[in-house]
């Protein structure tokens, strides 16, 4: 940053400032959190010294500054395990209804609620790009963008299958109805990943956003949906009144897919990600969220439960993000896990 050419490029210069600026928040992390620690053990010593009584106050205010270094320990070794190619981008998570018709539809929009309440507590950005309103209820399907420091690596655990138990409130007989939804996670990836898009391979068809309305929005064919004809990928884009801006929106989120498909192919990983999520309804799922008859939420991957469903549907689920990334890293492979509620 020092070269005298340094901003003769623009756009290099501003990647070399945002990579830099990634660099020294993991730096000061480790630096801040080395002399939270150093500050505890000079107090420590201090207290020791004294001589003081279990119960003084200033024992009390030790043990709590540890129990905060603990937690704050436990997000800087997760950050440790986001390390994959695309683990600092945004990410594109996407919601489908399955099995259980107008049920499916209100899970999917529970599930939408969720994912943006967890964002939002992440500090990250939420935009919904794309959505598709039930028939009765809910939504049949929703893409959201999220917008943050490691978006993809901390989504990208959600991806599958969610299943949902509950007593219905469609049903006035008040049954207990299972129902399915398949959440999928992409990265966003930067513009200089070369991916090549054959204008003859693609479908583009305009239509009216179904938003709430405005000047615009519902008075043009402002919506974009691009298809991929020769892998049959198909996205949509309808958060915006231009539809040049949301075209270029659909493209991103159009090369995306084709970057994570092209990824899969070559680790020969295609059909184990398939397999895990498989067909969105019975045998399939991640993990399971009991209303009734009792409560409980449950990631069949990791063993993490929780009865506090409450928490969860407000966004409480980086119990269950962090269990499977410790999991899923080969550096948790060579010790033993222990995952605590």
């Amino acid at each position: 940053m020092l070269e005298e050419s340094f901003w003769n490029d623009q756009q290099a210069a501003q990647a070399t400032i945002a990579e830099a600026n990634i660099l020294k928040g993991v730096v000061n992390g480790m630096a801040a959190f080395k002399a939270k620690l150093d500050d505890a053990r000079a107090m420590e010593e201090l207290l020791l010294e004294e001589d003081l009584d279990e119960s003084a106050p200033e024992i009390a205010e030790l043990h709590d500054g540890a129990e905060a270094l603990k937690q704050e320990l436990d997000e800087l070794e997760i950050q440790c395990y986001l390390d994959k190619p695309h683990d600092r981008c945004n990410a594109l998570l996407s919601i489908n209804a399955g099995a259980g018709g107008t049920e499916s539809c209100d899970w999917a929009d529970m599930l939408l609620r969720m994912y943006t309440r967890w964002a939002e507590l992440r500090g990250f950005k939420v935009e919904i790009i794309d959505m598709l309103p039930g028939e009765e209820a809910g939504i049949d399907k929703a893409t959201l963008r999220i917008v943050g420091q490691n978006a993809f690596g901390y989504a990208n655990a959600e991806r599958g299958v969610h299943r949902l138990v509950r007593i219905s409130p469609f049903d006035a007989n008040k049954r207990r109805h299972t129902s399915f939804c398949a959440v999928d996670v992409v990265a966003e990836i930067e513009d200089d990943v070369d991916i090549e898009i054959d204008p003859g391979d693609l479908r583009e068809d305009t239509y009216r956003s179904s938003g709430k309305g405005g000047q615009h929005v519902n008075k043009t064919d402002s919506a974009v949906r691009l298809t991929h004809l020769p892998t049959g990928i198909v996205v949509a884009c309808q958060n915006d009144r231009s539809q040049h801006k949301n075209r270029s929106t659909a493209m991103k989120m159009l090369k995306a897919r084709l970057y994570e498909r092209a990824e899969d192919e070559k680790r020969s990983a295609m059909e184990k990600i398939y397999g895990e999520k498989g067909e969105i309804g019975w045998g399939n799922q991640i993990r399971s969220y009991v209303f009734q008859p009792y409560q409980m939420v449950k990631d069949l991957r990791t063993g993490v439960e929780t009865g506090n469903i409450q928490a969860v549907m407000d966004g409480d689920i980086d119990r269950f993000v962090n269990g499977w990334l410790r999991a899923g890293s080969p550096r948790s492979r060579n010790k033993d896990i222990v995952i605590e509620d």
